[in-house]
């Protein structure tokens, strides 16, 4: 029998107010306990038109649409739903840290707020069908935890900080219909309040994502011609600017710089003008020996002795940065100097002869390489890497040596609770300040599992386990996922004052999905070693809040193929992130061992979409928006890769959000050790 829920819209005009009650037959009884209020705003003096559909007892859809006589300025248009408890886990895709700021559309990759306690989940999720067919004002949501609000809207915004989005006045609607429409689903099933996030992941993947994947997005086609152009530009027509050689104690080394612009392309007008100091890298984003794998696996499958003799170079320079009682540094890079032409100033190498070790200056104590802590996350990722190489290329027994004198010192760091040290002081060699519990460990976890297994020697599978288990004690539950990219890459909001804090408005922490990535296959490992379920069903929830930063639809706002992309943070602007190419062979792992057809297109959509942002024939789009920014681009630059797109927030059809650079890395190198990678493990048949 359905009664009256005491739902209330609302319409506001100036100072006149519409009550409307939902008729009886409208609402079923079992909303109530999870929505006390809900009420909207007219535009100008209109009322909307109101439509509620029930697509299933668990999910509401309700649409509005004004019809307006005439061109109208409303400011700020709101709708805002109470729940009917108070929720002790919040999340959104965004922080609003005060009532001035908003979730602007241009993050609304997966949109959806999430509230929840012990006993019931609510979700409320935009209507992106409406959106994707363009819309006169800015859409929003902001999550106002202290209140209870949560709030979806439309108003114009503007960036503030990096990235944070602010309302400001003056939007305006043209005269005919504005349609603005939302979903919301509830649950008190066991299983949703343990990962709330199953059910929206499933609900965008079904209505917007599948189909689109399913018409060949985000690119099309064989994905070999990619990895064509990224071997071509990085080893013959860049060739000059990326790869770097020399020699170092007595052995050739080398490996593709960590990072050319524009001004570096063979086409380029003018001087070329290096962005940063030339170096090469070993840490979690920059790892030039996880690339080197991938051009190892294509050079064996080609059959291309040159480019062999490359991959074998950058792993003959991995095994020689040196070690400092078991720790070793993460990059090795040449003296710059800056030379004066024509009354410009451009950033020149000094040549390898100027020569010097040290580690990545994106930390909390210092922007300079030389001074920077050795970072155990960096360490353990590439220690990692050696182990993968090991296992799955040759048996360079030097490899196993290496990375198991670095173990023996990382678990005399471990702490009493199972974390892993954030950084280690690079004279004293004792933990810093910051993230000495944080995720990051989870890195340390996989690694020395992986490490357990090759050497059987059960010690480093006991500091494992017990790493993991702290991060499942302590990370997990609250969403605390902060790393060293949370507060110290370019986004440096909250630094240092949210460290270790929520942002009360929102009850969230400051997160990046890169620790999600590290937790959840930390997780999935010691499942697939100790078949415990549990370690499966954490490792499912952390997998599925990291997808929420996946786009599972194409927004008409952004101008390149956006479906599988990943953004970062939750206080950052990125589509199309480089770590989808990182993260496309996690997702198929779990898509095989849970048997679920959406991980396994959501998997191979993340690897393509790491390829979007190429530039070259196969990318007709992005090419497109590529020569609108930088003109004398040609067939010499194809495999030119910047590592993302939107980055600062804003995107334009004239090629705003392109950016300006290749980090070969963190980019078209990255991508490609994906895809040779992943067709190594499950044939191009699965790909296609």
């Amino acid at each position: 029998m359905k009664t009256q829920i005491k739902i209330i819209f609302v319409c506001f005009a100036f100072n006149i107010y519409f009550i409307n009650l939902i008729a009886q037959d409208q609402i079923p009884i079992s909303f109530e306990p999870y929505v006390k209020s809900l009420t909207y705003g007219n535009i100008s003096n209109i009322a909307p038109k109101q439509t509620i559909q029930f697509l299933n007892d668990r999910i509401l859809h309700i649409k509005l649409e004004y019809n307006l006589t005439e061109d109208i300025q409303e400011d700020d248009y709101q709708i805002n739903i109470t729940p009917a408890f108070k929720p002790d886990f919040s999340w959104a895709p965004h922080l609003t840290p005060t009532d001035r700021h908003v979730i602007d559309q241009h993050v609304f990759r997966s949109p959806a707020m999430i509230v929840s306690d012990k006993k019931k989940v609510l979700t409320i999720i935009p209507d992106i069908g409406i959106l994707k067919k363009g819309s006169q004002m800015r859409w929003y949501m902001d999550m106002d935890a202290p209140n209870n609000i949560l709030t979806l809207g439309m108003s114009n915004s503007r960036v503030s900080d990096h990235v944070l989005y602010e309302k400001t006045p003056g939007a305006r609607y043209n005269k005919g219909v504005v349609e603005f429409g939302f979903y919301i689903i509830i649950s008190s099933d066991i299983k949703d309040i343990q990962n709330p996030f199953r059910t929206p992941l499933s609900f965008f993947w079904e209505r917007w994502g599948h189909q689109l994947y399913e018409s060949g997005n985000p690119v099309k086609g064989d994905l070999e011609p990619y990895v064509k152009h990224t071997y071509n530009w990085a080893f013959s027509t860049w060739k000059n600017s990326v790869w770097q050689q020399f020699s170092l104690n007595g052995k050739d080394v080398g490996a593709p710089v960590f990072i050319v612009n524009v001004t570096q392309s063979p086409n380029y007008p003018g001087k070329a003008n290096e962005r940063e100091f030339r170096s090469i890298w070993n840490q979690a984003w920059f790892n030039s020996l996880r690339s080197a794998s991938g051009l190892y696996r294509y050079a064996r499958r080609t059959k291309n002795q040159e480019l062999l003799k490359k991959a074998n170079m950058t792993k003959e320079l991995a095994l020689s940065f040196p070690m400092k009682e078991g720790f070793f540094y993460g990059l090795i890079a040449a003296e710059m100097e800056q030379k004066e032409t024509d009354g410009k100033r451009y950033n020149i190498c000094k040549g390898w002869d100027t020569y010097y070790w040290g580690n990545s200056n994106r930390n909390p104590y210092t922007h300079d390489p030389r001074k920077a802590p050795f970072h155990i996350l960096d360490m353990s990722w590439t220690a990692l890497q050696m182990l993968r190489w090991y296992e799955d290329l040759e048996k360079d027994e030097r490899l196993l040596q290496y990375a198991e004198t670095y173990a023996k010192s990382l678990i005399k760091t471990q702490d009493t609770k199972g974390f892993f040290p954030g950084w280690l002081d690079i004279e004293t060699l004792q933990p810093m300040e910051h993230l000495n519990e944080s995720p990051e460990t989870s890195m340390s976890v996989t690694f020395l599992l992986k490490l357990a297994q090759l050497t059987g020697n059960k010690t480093y599978k006991n500091a494992a386990e017990r790493g993991l288990k702290a991060v499942i004690s302590e990370i997990i539950p609250t969403g605390r996922w902060e790393d060293f990219e949370t507060y110290w890459s370019c986004c440096r909001i909250g630094t240092p004052d949210w460290i270790g804090k929520k942002v009360s408005r929102n009850n969230m922490y400051k997160q990046c999905n890169f620790s999600m990535f590290w937790t959840a296959e930390a997780l999935l490992e010691f499942y697939k070693e100790a078949g415990n379920k549990s370690y499966l069903e954490y490792g499912k929830r952390t997998l599925d809040e990291m997808l929420m930063t996946q786009s599972s639809w194409q927004p008409p706002y952004i101008y390149v193929n956006a479906l599988g992309g990943f953004g970062v943070m939750n206080t950052d602007g990125e589509w199309n992130d480089s770590r989808g190419s990182l993260f496309a062979e996690l997702i198929l792992e779990y898509a095989k061992i849970t048997d679920t057809e959406e991980y396994k297109e959501r998997g191979i959509a993340a690897l393509k979409s790491s390829l979007t942002m190429m530039y070259c024939p196969e990318n007709p789009v992005t090419k497109a928006q590529w020569e609108k920014v930088w003109p004398f681009f040609n067939e010499k630059d194809y495999g030119f890769t910047m590592e993302n797109y939107g980055h600062g927030g804003h995107t334009a059809p004239e090629g705003e959000g392109m950016g300006e650079f290749t980090i070969y890395d963190w980019g078209n190198g990255a991508a490609s050790e994906a895809y040779n990678r992943i067709i190594d493990k499950y044939g191009k048949d699965y790909l296609e």
